[in-house]
């Protein structure tokens, strides 16, 4: 089940936002969310006691991005042992909550994996279920510590294919604090390139499905004091067009062995336009995204979303005289039948750079990323 409850949160800075976090009350252990389907108009917390409300809240954009999903996906697992539901089901349903995005499964194998070493050791349901959430705050602890790492790669990157700063960054969707442990992904980078002075314009586009790019992504960076423009998604043409673009930086929800992309719909005709305008176009991604079993991009499960969020125009989830809060308004006929994909596939040539903690990868190539991900791994070994 899940409980409500409002917040101020008008001085804080984006940083300071918290999109999880795991909490113990006396009534019992809990996972609060920011919810993100209720901003930029106000600030709520969603409180999960247990997995299925959790899963509801990821269906629902609730909590969303790919590093966060995996984040709260171990989250999931541990509160479900700590609160002594079945731990192997209550993991089932958070992994498939969200068929595209590869970092809620590995986030959720990670904490039951350590849950089931922990029984197979001989420990006790307790001692399982504290395995399970220790390996999910060490994968937020890991989170936190690799967006750092993707903001100085990604910064570093910009100074040599733009030496001089005044850099100006076109970025889709959000990908900032919402979706990380950390400051983001793509985000973190230009977030890193404002406080260097390196940052001349952030222009955003709004972003379909659930125009995310105008309600999270311009609500963190007018929070962050960044020069920033709001435009439609299909604005993005006239403005290369315009000589206004220096680069694209978006994050990324599943990285394929060969290197394609799968983003926020849209990311594709961007590089699409990034490639004939000769602008560099570079993916912000944790290595946890790289998904070396799925081998290429026409493997990837897109996840369709309702029609209805584009045969309506959704009412704020503030109330509004005259209309439901959360309700739809009708801007197409009745009836009419919708395409409303969440992501695209971007192929990897069309791909300037990857951008990870761990480095960057140029020209984007399978070989590469498999060295990445086995550097990552002999790392993480010790």
């Amino acid at each position: 089940m899940a409980d409500q409850y409002a917040h101020s949160g008008d001085d804080k800075r984006p940083t300071e936002i918290p999109a999880i976090r795991w909490e113990e009350p006396p009534e019992g252990p809990v996972l609060v969310l920011l919810d993100q389907t209720r901003l930029p108009a106000e600030e709520v917390e969603l409180v999960c006691t247990d997995a299925p409300a959790l899963v509801e809240a990821i269906r629902s954009l609730a909590v969303r991005g790919a590093p966060l999903l995996g984040i709260a996906g171990a989250y999931g697992v541990a509160l479900a042992a700590v609160r002594g539901f079945d731990v192997e089901e209550a993991a089932a349903a958070l992994a498939g909550a969200r068929p595209t995005a590869v970092n809620l499964a590995v986030g959720v194998r990670r904490a039951q994996s350590a849950h089931e070493a922990a029984l197979a050791k001989g420990g006790d349901v307790g001692q399982a279920a504290a395995a399970a959430l220790a390996a999910a705050r060490q994968l937020h602890r890991e989170d936190a510590e690799a967006s750092g790492r993707m903001a100085e790669h990604g910064l570093a990157l910009l100074d040599e294919l733009l030496p001089g700063g005044g850099h100006r960054i076109l970025t889709h969707c959000n990908t900032g604090s919402l979706v990380s442990g950390g400051e983001g992904t793509a985000f973190a980078v230009a977030l890193a390139a404002h406080r260097t002075g390196r940052l001349r314009r952030l222009w955003v586009d709004e972003t379909r499905p659930l125009l995310q790019g105008a309600r999270l992504t311009a609500y963190e960076a007018a929070r962050s004091g960044m020069a920033y423009t709001l435009l439609t998604d299909n604005a993005a043409g006239s403005l290369f067009a315009a000589g206004e673009v220096d680069a694209v930086l978006i994050g990324a929800d599943r990285i394929t062995a060969d290197g394609s992309v799968a983003n926020k719909v849209g990311s594709y005709p961007l590089a699409v336009l990034a490639r004939y305008h000769h602008v560099p176009f570079i993916v912000v991604a944790p290595v946890t995204t790289v998904d070396l079993d799925t081998a290429d991009g026409a493997s990837i499960e897109v996840e369709q979303r309702p029609g209805h969020e584009v045969t309506e125009v959704t009412a704020p989830q503030v109330p509004v005289a005259g209309v439901e809060a959360g309700g739809g308004i009708p801007v197409a006929p009745l009836g009419t039948q919708a395409y409303n994909p969440a992501f695209d596939v971007t192929p990897s040539e069309l791909v300037t750079a990857i951008v990870t903690e761990e480095g960057v990868v140029s020209p984007v190539t399978a070989e590469a990323l498999a060295e990445l991900c086995a550097r990552s791994r002999r790392v993480a070994a010790g």
